[in-house]
This record gives structure tokens, sequence and C-alpha cells, in this order.
């Protein structure tokens, strides 16, 4: 078994040229960077990220279907429950999970032949699936952007860092659960 600390941003909430930075997969020109025809990607783990970019933010903010979506309390419990169903439907260990407004983090166990890619998607899709029923699609048709971040946890020391950054490094968390020995 591997595990992965997931992370999904809710839709609209970080988007290209962010002053947080941002990971894209928006290609362009950089001045001075030796040659003008140079194409600068910035979509790949342990790149550098892009600094904050306020024309590529208003274009980015331009493209939405709606108006960011941000989770609430009782949103947030939702996905909780339905994450932990979606874990145990497929023999996955949901070691810990932190619901943000804006984004969430979660821990999770995925036997080898298990691409973390599926497992985040499906818990973005059964989540979305809940939410809808209960709450009613948002305004852009979806809760989630594209994609999201897939960190490998390769050893037990990286695994106890991910579910402490998960359960108490959290700005404003919306609700944390574990159920880990790893997480006091």
């Amino acid at each position: 078994m591997w595990y992965w600390l997931l992370t999904s941003t809710t839709y609209g909430t970080w988007l290209p040229g962010d002053a947080r930075g941002s990971v894209t997969s928006v290609r362009d020109y950089r001045p001075g960077d030796g040659s003008p025809a140079t194409r600068i990607e910035h979509a790949r783990y342990g790149e550098a990220w892009e600094p904050q970019a306020k024309g590529l933010r208003r274009s980015a903010e331009s493209t939405l279907k709606g108006p960011p979506v941000l989770l609430t309390p009782e949103q947030a419990q939702c996905l909780l429950s339905e994450f932990q169903r979606t874990a145990s439907h497929h023999g996955w260990r949901l070691s810990a999970v932190a619901l943000m407004a804006n984004h969430v983090h979660l821990v999770v166990g995925l036997p080898r032949e298990t691409s973390s890619v599926k497992a985040l998607q499906e818990f973005k899709s059964y989540g979305s699936r809940v939410l809808n029923k209960d709450f009613g699609k948002p305004k852009s048709g979806t809760w989630w952007t594209k994609s999201g971040s897939r960190r490998l946890l390769p050893d037990e020391e990286a695994l106890v860092a991910a579910i402490n950054y998960v359960l108490h490094r959290q700005a404003n968390p919306l609700l944390t659960w574990s159920n880990s020995p790893h997480s006091n």
C-alpha cells in the first residue's frame, strides 16, 4: 500500500496568477530568460511556482462559468461522510482529512495498482454527487477545479508529517478528521 497526500481546490478559488503563486499549464514567453522564443510551462511538481500576475488572474477570472465555490460547514460534513464511504467502498485507507472553504486535503493509503489520479477523481466525483443532491449544483456546474495535487508519501516519516500538516497546520478548517494512530 502506498500513502498519498491528495489536495484539490474548489472551483475558481485559486486561479493562475494568484498572489499565493500558482502551478499552471499556462504557457508564456518571458523577457530576459535567454531567448524570446522560450516557452515556459509551470505545471510539474518541483518546479517554481508562478509569481503573482494580475493580468493573468483577471484573464482567468473572465473565463469562470460562475462565482468561486466556497464550502459551508454543512457541505464539509457531507463531503467527509462521502469521502469515508468512497474509501471504504474501494478498500482504501483514509487516514486524515481537512476540509476548508476553498480546498480539501486527504491522506489516503491506496493499493499499489491504484492510480492516485483515479483516487482523487473518485473522491471529487462522489463528493460532487452528494453535494449536488443535497445542495444543488453550483452556478458553474462544478464544485472542484480540474485535477489537483498528488504527493506520494514514501515512508512513515512523510506519512506522519502529512497527517500532522492536514490536521494541525490548516488555517480556518471547517473540519478535520483522522483515524490514524499518527494523529496525536
